[in-house]
């Protein structure tokens, strides 16, 4: 069986807590063997943004980026955030490496199309996006690459790419090399059967349970892209998907997504 290599993402949310922030990478730093962590951008470019006099624009959860906007988000996420997550993990004795997409060409992207909204400069991904072989190569030294949501188009752009698009497509392309298992932290311990009760997680979905629930109206709203997105990773030769709490990652409650 080929080595395990965990891939974690973490959201705005922990990123804008200071504390949260180390916590959670206080836990990180005892997850033995190779593992590679994404991060999202949180509040500080929103609330930079609105200094500048510049309105944030968001569409269903996506940021709308024009040229002011990917100057400012690319300061917070490849700059002030990435760097400081990188500080942060060296303090605890891993020997991280920060990296945006154009860094090593290790994420190229392709800008979103104009359809019905115009994104901007938002880059999507495809199945020759991530430069495994760099990635390899970096985790066989024993670093930790930390990637941020900044991606390039190999002819000198940057985009805004989201995390968790990232996230899934590393998951992807490096499942044929290693034993992949994907980690998305937030805020809840896990898929909850109760939206109302944090205690009732799910503590294992398989293929099949997941559409059962779904069709039930149990899992709706956002946490359905959320999983298909997952499912799909799973389809694509990932081994597995936790849904966990960023504080709790070393801890037994959590939600697995598994194939069957």
């Amino acid at each position: 069986m080929s080595e395990v290599l965990k891939i974690f993402k973490i959201g705005g949310g922990i990123i804008d807590d200071a504390s949260q922030l180390s916590e959670f990478l206080t836990a990180l730093a005892q997850v033995s063997g190779r593992k590679i962590l994404v991060h999202g951008g949180g509040k500080g470019a929103s609330q930079m943004l609105k200094n500048l006099g510049i309105e944030p624009q968001m569409v269903e959860g996506r940021r709308i980026t024009d040229a002011a906007t990917l100057d400012i988000v690319t300061m917070f996420y490849a700059g002030k955030t990435n760097k400081q997550v990188v500080a942060l993990l060296q303090a605890q004795g891993v020997n991280a490496l920060g990296l945006s997409g154009a860094d090593g060409n290790v994420v190229q992207a392709t800008k979103r199309p104009v359809r019905t909204i115009d994104y901007g400069f938002v880059g999507d991904l495809d199945e020759h996006s991530i430069n495994t072989k760099l990635l390899g190569q970096l985790l066989e030294t024993g670093l930790t690459p930390v990637l941020c949501a900044i991606t390039h188009d190999g002819q000198g752009q940057l985009l805004n790419t989201n995390a968790d698009t990232i996230a899934s497509s590393l998951a992807r392309a490096l499942a044929g090399s290693y034993t992949v298992e994907l980690h998305f932290c937030f805020e809840k311990d896990g898929v909850l059967a109760d939206i109302n009760d944090d205690a009732s997680v799910i503590p294992q979905i398989t293929a099949d349970q997941y559409q059962q629930l779904k069709a039930e109206g149990v899992i709706a709203a956002g946490m359905v892209p959320k999983l298909d997105n997952a499912f799909a990773a799973l389809e694509a030769g990932v081994e597995r998907v936790v849904i966990e709490n960023a504080l709790k990652i070393n801890e037994p409650v959590k939600t697995i997504l598994c194939r069957s």
